[in-house]
């Protein structure tokens, strides 16, 4: 009988475990001035907490490196002091440290820089979760409780009937203990922050005569707040779209669509869907509300037979998709399939019109989990000359990091981790967030149909100026890197294998390519 009370106590004491989505920490490889650093922040799990950063720069002659938290809008008084950041013992350039996060949602960090080439500064935007503090206090009290409970209830019924009746009172008190248990998870739930409840959405295929529809409706009903439920009404665009909707046939990775579904009303997008083999697909859709604070909803689909219906991306060329070699089998596909075969680090992956990317780096050298990386991609025109590509929505490449069991998805920029337009409004904001209501939704709307009304290369050069990551001069774009090598900082959040797929356009058309990599476990950077 002690060994039973041990067990469920034990059982009763055991840490409620929720499943973690992607990557929670941020990464970011830009300019502070002269100095071109790689940042990794990995903020706290609760707020106030301290958050962990570490920055590589890649240029010579710094002195000290320090950090502090700017909360949003930018800038505020709400900024907490500069900190000093402790060099890396036997590594040059790299330093570490912690920086206190005080509030939730949307924040930052901003870095000073000093050396020989001056002082430099960039501000890294990052979303912090209010994470479970109060709830973990309520949580605790009644743990308690219902410890002391669980004492009375066994034990109790034991004294009260008589011999025989004893596993009658046992079962009694297993159930009332069962009834707490219930409640004390109810109350949790009700305690979590609204930024912790993540937006559910659910998608379907609707079959029509001359194409197929792919329909995500956002569900703001099912265990979101009020709050959120507004604030759906009040999306911004990124990278001129209000949804990056990316499919992946499960469990083989072997096919791929980068989806941009329109807005039919508030919690209603839909695209056409090209022509991907039937299966069931995991479906990650990224939007991101006013306050910079991106989301992914997530969802799985199954796809049937489509026919010989149209492609989706016959009157836009933003819209892609791919077919792969599946990534438990690599290299396994048919001579006469339209596939393309993933490579790994070191090797390349061949475009469908011949040209290449390479992905730097030694076969040889595993990749570890909580270390920051550049992915570095060499991309090669088919006569193996060095290609320059051209900007796919504003930027010179995508790229979607996906675990193999779906538990780690990111959608890569060449600046970062984050959305484009959340590095936008921590500089210079965006005229349609000062609005609300209907207005900013109207405003918004009248934003994307005049992208739509411009020609490809129109809408290019007009997203390029308007994430103020570029100016068009006379001598061409000035502040992008434009040459064949492209480069995304990422952070493995944890061991296993990942499939990695590399977007970027030549001649007018989108090229997607695919890598594989297995990630080992590591000590964490910090």
């Amino acid at each position: 009988m002690n060994k039973i009370f041990f067990l469920l106590f034990l059982t009763l004491l055991s840490p409620i475990a929720y499943a973690q989505f992607g990557n929670t920490g941020v990464q970011m490889h830009g300019q502070a001035g002269e100095y071109k650093v790689l940042v990794d922040v990995q903020p706290p799990k609760v707020t106030p907490g301290k958050g962990k950063i570490y920055v590589q720069v890649e240029t010579l002659g710094i002195v000290r490196v320090e950090a502090r938290t700017l909360n949003f809008p930018i800038p505020n008084s709400d900024s907490t002091d500069y900190k000093k950041l402790r060099d890396v013992k036997k590594q040059a350039g790299q330093f570490q440290g912690e920086v206190q996060f005080t509030t939730s949602g949307s924040t930052a960090i901003q870095l000073k820089l000093v050396g020989s080439k001056g002082v430099g500064e960039i501000t890294i935007p990052v979303k912090v979760n209010r994470g479970q503090e109060n709830s973990s206090i309520i949580l605790n009290i009644g743990l308690l409780l219902l410890g002391i409970l669980l004492l009375t209830l066994v034990t109790t019924p034991n004294f009260s009937f008589c011999e025989k009746k004893r596993y009658q009172g046992i079962a009694l008190g297993v159930l009332g203990l069962a009834f707490m248990l219930y409640g004390t998870s109810f109350m949790w739930k009700n305690h979590k922050s609204e930024d912790n409840y993540p937006l559910r959405g659910n998608s379907s295929v609707i079959i029509g005569d001359s194409l197929s529809v792919l329909q995500i409706k956002l569900d703001t009903t099912h265990g979101v707040s009020q709050k959120k439920g507004k604030s759906i009404h009040m999306l911004i665009p990124d990278h001129g779209k209000l949804m990056h909707a990316f499919l992946l046939r499960t469990p083989t990775l072997d096919a791929f669509a980068h989806l941009h579904p329109e807005r039919k009303d508030s919690t209603t997008f839909e695209a056409n869907l090209p022509q991907l083999p039937p299966g069931k697909y995991l479906v990650y859709a990224d939007i991101v509300f006013q306050n910079g604070i991106s989301e992914t909803i997530t969802d799985t689909l199954i796809i049937g037979n489509l026919g010989s219906k149209r492609e989706a991306n016959s009157e836009y060329t933003e819209d892609t998709f791919v077919i792969t070699d599946p990534i438990n089998a690599p290299g396994n596909a048919s001579a006469d399939a339209d596939i393309i075969i993933c490579g790994k680090p070191g090797t390349k992956t061949v475009f469908k019109d011949g040209s290449y990317a390479v992905w730097a780096g030694r076969p040889d050298q595993a990749l570890e989990a909580g270390r920051a990386y550049n992915l570095d991609f060499e991309i090669y025109n088919p006569d193996g000359s060095a290609c320059l590509p051209e900007p796919y929505l504003g930027i010179m490449g995508h790229l979607v990091v996906v675990k193999s069991d779906g538990s780690v998805y990111n959608h890569l920029h060449p600046s970062g981790t984050f959305p484009a337009v959340t590095e936008r409004l921590l500089k210079n904001g965006m005229a349609h967030t000062k609005l609300t209501g209907t207005a900013f939704r109207d405003s918004v709307d009248q934003h994307l149909a005049l992208l739509k009304g411009k020609s490809v290369l129109e809408r290019e050069e007009f997203l390029m100026t308007e994430m103020g990551m570029y100016d068009l001069g006379e001598n061409g774009m000035v502040g992008m890197d434009h040459g064949s090598l492209i480069s995304f900082p990422f952070t493995f959040p944890k061991e296993g294998r990942y499939r990695i797929f590399l977007q970027v356009k030549r001649n007018e058309k989108v090229m997607t390519g695919a890598f594989d990599v297995k990630v080992k476990k590591g000590a964490l950077q910090l």
